[in-house]
Parts: C-alpha cells; structure tokens; sequence
C-alpha cells in the first residue's frame, strides 16, 4: 500500500491543520493510504478531532497516524509520498532518511491557497535542493484548471444538496446545537472571523433591519468583541443575544463536518483563511471572506484576484455588492452601510454560488496531487532504466 506523511505547523490555530487534517482523511479513506499526519500542536487539532488524545505522541483517528511533530524527531521510514505542508520546514534527520530511501520519496510543498495569475505558472515547478540530490515540487491549490484545484470529499455535493432540501435533517441539526429551527423570514448568517473594527456597525444593521436576523457565531477570536457589544464581559459558549431584530447565539466550536452542516443550514456565511473559505464555497450559499491579514497587506490583492474570478459571471449591480462589502470588511471599514445592496443580490448570488461550487468541484486537489506523484514516480523509473 502507498504511504504519505504530512507535516503542519499550526500556524493560524485551525486553518492550516484544517486543511492537512481534511487531506489526510481524503487519502487515507478515499484512496486508500497509509497516512502519518506530523502536527506541532495536538491542543489545537482536538478542536477540529474531538477523538484526539493531546497526550499521546502517536494515535490513529479516523483512519489516519497522528503523531506529535515533537523537536526530537524520532528516526523513522519517510513516507513514499511527502507534503510539506505550507512551507514548514521538515526535520533534518528526516531529510537525510529520504535521501538514503531505497524508493526516494516525491516531496511536494503543498502552498497557500491564491486566485492570483502567477501561481498558474508556478504550480508542478521542481526545487532541487542547494546540497543534497533531492527535489522538491511546489504544488499550489487554484481555481482554475491550470492549478492543483481543491480539496472536495466524494459526493459532498450531493449530500449538500440533499440536506438542504431536508428540513428534518435541518432540524434535527439546530437542535444538535441546541438552537430552535427558526421560521423561513429569518435570514440566518454564520460568523467565523478574527477581530474586526467593522464588527459593530454590521451588527447596529442587522439590529435595525426589517427582516429578523440570526447570526451564529462558533466560539473563537471574535466572542470579546460580541461580548462587549453587548455588554457582556464573559461571553461564553451558549450566550444568547437580542437587540432589535438580531439574534445571536454563541456556538461550540464545532467539528469540521458539523461545521459544513452550519454553511449549509446558513443563508450568509462570513468566512476567514483558508479551509472555511473553502468550504463555504462548497456550501453553494453566498458568503464573505476575511482574508488572513499580512503585514505588508499584499493580501489585499489576493482578496482582489479571488473577487474578480468570482464575480465574473455575476451582473454589475451583483459585483459590487460582493467586493464592496467584502473590502469593507477586510478593511474594518463601514460594512454595515452595504449590507442592504448585497442582500438584495441574494436570489442572483444563491443561484451564482451553486453554479461556482459545481465547476470547482470538477478540479479535485487530492487526485490531482496523486496523479502528478504518479508521474513523477514514472519519470524517475524511466530515467533509472535508461
């Protein structure tokens, strides 16, 4: 059987494991690997994996080795497959291992996910290493077919779509939340975010709107600021909130497929880095991305290459009702003030989100990826033999 290990650095406490974790559960129950997931930091995979002991060094969830990416790193048998997960530096002596394996590994750095034009032309590229008689390939998540695509689980769509025309089963979710199943007038908007300036003029719109309004927030690095918009200075897991017509309700911070049920349950969701961006496209719901800020803030322009290979499709008026706001909010400016424009592009941007979602998903990450180790591993075989 073939073997990957996978190496995170958690980094943005759930974005990157979060999306190491979803790979390792696509190859290793989907495609049938033996898979070693290395992760620096077990006390923030457990909120993503509740089946996690942080105490161990090595267990098996889901099917998958987890095992702590620890200083010491033991000497063990590299993988045939190898992802360096956004460019996380692996451990010398594992380096060495591959260089001295019978069958050399294919060591792929699988990169940052971007919408700009230039990873079109760096995606598959080799990077032989400076001393030693290795390579290395960057291998870049896109949205067009000249990237590596998405990571997608098999029939997901399909049983998006069969939960969204479901009420029972999305009953018996909000329930699951502990949140009663709210009548169709009530426009309901998830809220995963960092801080974000912008948070209490949104919230005085959406208090004031004409149309109730329940926003579900998981637990995260925003609760201070719900709280204290509230007045409440411990915010918590199960707080409740009303003012005017919006309703807000504090959420557990809930497993990855739980967290797919919520964007599918929403009618907006508001989304942050990467894997919840992801999967909020897959929701086929409309949806506004907070980008992880950078300190030279070139994110702006990753923001700005995503929104214009989006709204390509969309009408003017639908355009500018998604990259103004979603600017506003990445720029903590006044959001609120264009919330009723976006809105009102709601029938357009469901039917467009459906749409997008179904094109993409014909561009599947985890194949791609084995198919271009497969390749490599054949280009190897044929230069040996000649």
């Amino acid at each position: 059987m073939k073997s990957c290990d996978i190496f995170c650095n958690v980094i943005d406490n759930y974005g990157d494991i979060g999306v190491c974790w979803r790979l390792a559960k696509k190859l290793a129950n989907e495609r049938n690997l033996n898979v070693r997931l290395w992760i620096d930091d077990l006390f923030s995979f457990a909120k993503l994996c509740s089946e996690v002991d942080i105490t161990l060094d090595k267990q098996s969830c889901s099917g998958v080795e987890v095992c702590l990416w620890c200083k010491d790193f033991p000497e063990v048998q590299p993988a045939i497959i190898v992802i360096e997960a956004f460019a996380c530096q692996l451990p010398s002596n594992y380096i060495e291992a591959m260089l001295h394996a019978e069958l050399q590994p294919v060591w792929i750095n699988l990169e940052y996910l971007s919408a700009e034009d230039w990873i079109q032309g760096c995606h598959a590229l080799p990077s032989p290493h400076p001393s030693l008689p290795l390579t290395k390939y960057y291998f870049f998540p896109g949205f067009t077919d000249k990237t590596g695509g998405l990571l997608i689980e098999s029939n997901l769509l399909a049983r998006r779509d069969a939960f969204q025309s479901d009420v029972e089963q999305q009953r018996v979710f909000w329930k699951s939340l502990g949140v009663e199943m709210s009548s169709n007038d009530t426009l309901k908007v998830s809220l995963f975010a960092y801080e974000n300036a912008a948070l209490n003029g949104l919230f005085d719109v959406w208090a004031d709107s004409p149309q109730p309004l329940l926003c579900l927030v998981p637990e995260g690095r925003v609760l201070p600021q719900i709280g204290a918009y509230f007045g409440d200075v411990a915010p918590s897991v199960g707080s409740e909130y009303v003012r005017g017509n919006l309703s807000v309700h504090v959420l557990p911070f809930v497993s990855q497929e739980n967290y797919d049920l919520l964007l599918w349950a929403c009618d907006v969701n508001f989304v942050r880095g990467e894997d919840s961006f992801v999967r909020a496209q897959w929701a086929g719901r409309p949806f506004i991305w907070q980008i992880y800020p950078q300190h030279d803030e070139v994110h702006h322009a990753k923001l700005d290459a995503f929104l214009s290979l989006y709204s390509t499709q969309l009408s003017e008026s639908a355009q500018l009702a998604v990259s103004d706001l979603c600017a506003a909010w990445n720029k903590e400016a006044d959001a609120g003030q264009l919330w009723s424009a976006f809105i009102n592009a709601q029938v357009e941007l469901n039917l467009h989100a459906k749409i997008w979602a179904d094109a993409l998903s014909k561009n599947n990450l985890a194949l791609n990826l084995l198919d271009f180790c497969q390749n490599i591993g054949r280009i190897r075989a044929f230069e040996n033999e000649r």
